[in-house]
């Protein structure tokens, strides 16, 4: 079992920046591609941006690409995103996630509790 928590998530104002940060914890979370997924009220959970295991490739979302950053820290236990210029309509969720290299929610081994981000106009 893999165990992740999330936090960082908050109220911001639209164009500004936010990181949220997830620490892994249990089994090591090593052979796991890690992943960023997102829930927005009345939507679908979708996914943001996955990280490969070695952390040499990356699948982002149309709507991170360019604003988005995933990362890794092994050593830490950690995974990170880092969200520019953010928009009200990245208003969600945010889900930390272990499993497969694939940009799907059928990838995903495990799942964080969340943790809100919400962008006001």
């Amino acid at each position: 079992q893999v165990q992740l928590v999330e936090s960082g998530g908050r109220l911001v104002q639209a164009g500004e920046s936010l990181r949220l940060s997830c620490a892994a914890s249990g089994r090591s979370f090593t052979p796991f591609a890690m992943g960023w997924f997102r829930q927005a009220p009345g939507k679908e959970r979708e996914y943001v941006a996955v990280l490969s295991r070695i952390g040499t490739s990356t699948y982002y979302a149309d709507s991170a690409e360019g604003r988005f950053t995933i990362s890794r820290d092994t050593a830490k236990n950690m995974v990170y995103l880092q969200m520019n210029s953010l928009r009200p309509e990245d208003t969600a969720v945010y889900y930390c996630t272990a499993g497969k290299f694939l940009p799907s929610v059928d990838a995903v081994d495990y799942w964080g509790q969340g943790t809100q981000v919400t962008v006001s106009p």
